[in-house]
């Protein structure tokens, strides 16, 4: 795993070095991205969806205060206990005084980011809790001791070989690397921890207002037994999750699975309202869902950059970024990795600077605008965070060779231009550029360059004016 201390260009240069990280995680991405298009090609309703979905998320983000206090009555109508948690150690602390009140000590988990975000886990294990990750990728990557490298396949970079290594030290027994086994392993060894435990641990993918429901997606069935089997039931939001009924979840349930995995429908869509009731043969004595926000408020206060709140983690942006295709999740250091992360951590933790560079790793191919179900223009957000970025910490050098460059490029008489314009025609590109700035060797060392056109626009100008005015 790559360390998350250092710089972005350190860890992205370590993963770049490591072909076996790279095949893995460029096989997953491309199988992925081409599922998406194909669900998406075959599915003429498609665009409506779309539309549908980001308008269901820009209202949710718009009303979000009374969202959330519409979800808060309605659970309280339903026996669903509502905490509010500012930042993280306040969510944490939530957690561990309930765990205690109710003396839980085994715990079961399903997938959650916002969990990964607060750093539950070492907080519940410091605690002396037992902790359990149940989504077969969690626990693969909780048995590695990494963070999740992708958002909704945290062990993306993981071979079918790697995982064999990890459960044959966990188990202490030889195994098979086939898959199907593999899995079988993991089935077995998983149950034993779903009879065992105190309290299940859940995000929730959404909540919806006017029913205090929280629904989750999975394509596993570990969710609805951390869910139910425990008779403690401890469900995490972010506060940005709420939406505001039951027809814009349906919305949701359209896009989300089409975007992240090209299915048009989850295997197990569960909607949660309240704890078990009379008569009701399954389902937790308590259930309690704690709403987080840690820098979000922050975020919902800032015009530039409030719609990234609308993000549903489907992934989609990360499974067409070229960035995110070479170097993993893991070089970004945080919790989200690929464009939504680049945008997301440095509005999170505006005090980290190693969190600022982040949008710096970005070709501004706006791929990731394109492919957002919900509309977040993720690359216009990038160039915003550059610009703030430049405000507050002016890099003097690139201005001013970029002021240079300019007038350069402007003055009529700098008859150099055309001449290096026709050397780089003809094959020079590199060696042109670094005799023109020398302080760009550095930066093509890690990039091709393409090839200079055979001519320059100056020279095509009078041939295309030439035949626009043919063609009226």
């Amino acid at each position: 795993m790559l360390s998350p201390q250092g710089h972005f260009a350190e860890r992205a240069k370590e993963a770049v070095a490591d072909a076996h990280l790279r095949a893995a995680v460029r096989r997953t991405v491309d199988r992925l991205r081409d599922l998406r298009r194909t669900t998406e090609a075959n599915d003429s309703a498609m665009p409506l969806r779309r539309e549908k979905a980001r308008l269901v998320r820009e209202h949710s983000v718009a009303a979000l205060p009374h969202l959330l206090e519409q979800f808060t009555q309605a659970c309280r109508r339903n026996g669903t206990v509502v905490h509010r948690a500012a930042d993280a150690a306040e969510a944490c602390g939530i957690a561990l005084s309930l765990l205690r009140t109710h003396a839980a000590r085994r715990v079961v988990k399903s997938k959650s980011m916002v969990t990964e975000e607060i750093g539950l886990n070492e907080a519940l294990e410091r605690d002396g809790i037992e902790v359990t990750e149940t989504d077969l990728g969690e626990w693969i990557i909780q048995l590695a001791g990494e963070r999740p490298s992708h958002i909704i396949l945290p062990a993306i970079h993981k071979t079918r070989h790697d995982v064999q290594r990890l459960f044959e030290r966990e188990s202490g027994t030889t195994l098979s690397p086939d898959t199907a086994r593999l899995c079988a392993h993991a089935r077995i060894r998983l149950r034993e921890k779903f009879l065992q435990a105190d309290a299940g641990i859940s995000g929730a993918n959404f909540a919806v207002a006017s029913t205090g429901s929280i629904a989750l997606f999975t394509n596993e069935g570990n969710g609805r037994l951390v869910t139910t089997l425990p008779r403690v039931h401890i469900a995490f939001m972010g506060m940005e999750r709420v939406v505001a009924d039951l027809d814009a979840l349906a919305s949701m349930a359209e896009v989300l699975p089409r975007s992240a995995t090209g299915q048009k429908l989850t295997s197990y869509c569960t909607v949660i309202t309240g704890p078990r009731g009379p008569g009701e043969l399954d389902g937790p004595e308590h259930l309690h869902v704690i709403i987080v926000d840690n820098g979000r408020s922050a975020v919902w206060r800032d015009p530039e950059f409030r719609d990234v709140l609308r993000c549903i983690r489907c992934a989609a942006c990360l499974n067409v970024c070229p960035v995110y295709a070479q170097v993993g999740g893991h070089s970004y250091g945080g919790t989200y990795p690929g464009p939504i992360g680049a945008v997301l951590t440095p509005l999170l933790r505006p005090e980290q600077r190693s969190a600022t560079e982040l949008a710096e790793a970005s070709t501004l191919c706006a791929a990731c605008t394109e492919a957002c179900p919900v509309g977040i223009p993720l690359h216009d957000m990038l160039v915003r965070l550059r610009r703030r970025e430049q405000a507050l910490h002016p890099h003097r050098v690139q201005r001013l060779m970029l002021r240079v460059a300019m007038r350069f490029a402007r003055s009529a008489k700098a008859g150099a231009l055309p001449a290096l314009l026709r050397a780089a025609s003809h094959g020079g590109t590199a060696i042109v550029l670094r005799k023109l700035v020398p302080a760009l060797d550095h930066w093509q060392r890690t990039r091709a360059l393409p090839p200079a056109p055979a001519q320059t626009f100056r020279a095509l100008w009078p041939q295309l004016a030439q035949e626009a005015m043919n063609e009226h």
